[in-house]
């Protein structure tokens, strides 16, 4: 192969700065370019090359961006074959760019880690692989997949992970189950999702008592907080619920809230709206399913932690998402109980006022510019 040009190729289909994800792999692009060119690929439907000129973002940074024709809402069928056509123009563009370094996330999941693997190997770069969620696993637990099928995509990705020069993940458990799965020594490193910061009120100046924001997708338990929420109200119960956000159970949602003053249903917001939104109130819902804890974190976890708000985890004891509320006292766990989590909310609403404030050190490691300072240690030093 020809020399290669670029020190960096950063891959991820939804490069999306006004999220906290998104800003932190623009920052890292742009710290990168200390290093040489460096290149992204992502799919849009609007031109990102002329948003980052304008807000003057993005210096020394080339984006390839090929148009994104589905949503999250889309089909099934439709997301595949966008995700392969994807993977093919990332294995064009790294042919035409010939990055010495890729970093790449599982955005789509599976198929674009394979195909820079596979690029990898045919060039002698190096790639860091970054597991936000663990796949075909997360996928399977939401619609489960042919035995043969989910074979192939494990294999497949089995190579991608041994293949890496490094990778990076969000929890220990999410470690073990890469480990367990792929039997390799690559080193895997542990890095927080960042969130974008806000001053944290005091205690007494929350206005509101609890708040979901994120997604209502099926992983979420919201079938579960529906109903104990409407018993806990049909109790009597006096905390106001608000919640923001899409995904499949949002109707679930909004029928919930058109049926009671105490619950309010405000639609998808912004990632800085979200923010200021749980910043006003005193508890923070966090719900998970037990068995996708091993393969994938809650991302809305640090923009809680960030806040000050009391995190209320709807999980197993023994989950990673339990640990982590335990380990930095940010709230408490309830057991994925109807009449559990209905006592819960009792015990919230006679509490007394206490704040749940983060200690400096992981108040810092949750941030943006920590986040895509610590990918360029990892990229430039692996």
């Amino acid at each position: 192969m020809a020399r290669k040009k670029a020190a960096l190729a950063i891959v991820d289909r939804s490069f999306d700065y006004n999220s906290p994800i998104g800003d932190g792999l623009l920052q890292l692009a742009e710290l990168a370019t200390a290093e040489g060119p460096v290149y992204v690929m992502t799919q849009a439907r609007s031109n990102i090359k002329q948003r980052l000129t304008a807000e003057g973002r993005g210096q020394g940074v080339t984006v390839h961006s090929c148009k994104a024709y589905t949503t999250s809402a889309s089909g099934l069928i439709k997301r595949i074959v966008e995700a392969v056509y994807f993977m093919l123009w990332t294995f064009y563009r790294l042919l035409r760019t010939r990055p010495e370094n890729v970093y790449v996330s599982t955005n789509p999941p599976v198929v674009v880690p394979f195909i820079v693997a596979l690029y990898c190997r045919l060039s002698g770069a190096s790639y860091v692989y970054h597991l936000q969620d663990i796949h075909p696993e997360a996928a399977n637990i939401i619609v489960p997949l042919n035995k043969v099928i989910l074979r192939v995509l494990q294999v497949l990705d089995n190579f991608s992970l041994r293949s890496a020069s490094a990778l990076v993940t969000l929890s220990d458990d999410m470690k073990a189950t890469i480990k367990q799965r792929s039997d390799n020594q690559t080193p895997i490193y542990l890095l927080d999702n960042p969130a974008f910061d806000v001053v944290p009120l005091d205690y007494n100046q929350r206005q509101r008592d609890v708040v979901f924001c994120g997604n209502a997708g099926r992983l979420q338990r919201i079938p579960l907080l529906m109903t104990a929420i409407r018993d806990y109200l049909q109790q009597g119960g006096k905390l106001q619920f608000t919640f923001a956000g899409g995904g499949v159970h949002a109707p679930d949602i909004q029928q919930l809230a058109s049926a009671y003053d105490e619950v309010k249903y405000l639609g998808i917001l912004s990632p800085t709206d979200a923010a200021g939104l749980v910043n006003q109130h005193r508890w923070a819902l966090l719900p998970i399913d037990d068995e996708v804890t091993r393969y994938a974190f809650p991302s809305k976890s640090s923009g809680y932690a960030l806040s000050g708000v009391g995190v209320l985890a709807v999980c197993g004891g023994d989950t990673s998402v339990a640990r982590w509320v335990e380990q930095h006292q940010v709230g408490k766990v309830c057991a994925p109980d109807h009449k559990a989590l209905v006592q819960c909310f009792f015990e919230l609403e006679s509490s007394e006022n206490t704040a749940f404030q983060i200690d400096d050190a992981m108040r810092q490691k949750l941030q943006v510019p920590y986040f895509s300072q610590a990918l360029k240690n990892i990229i430039f030093n692996s």
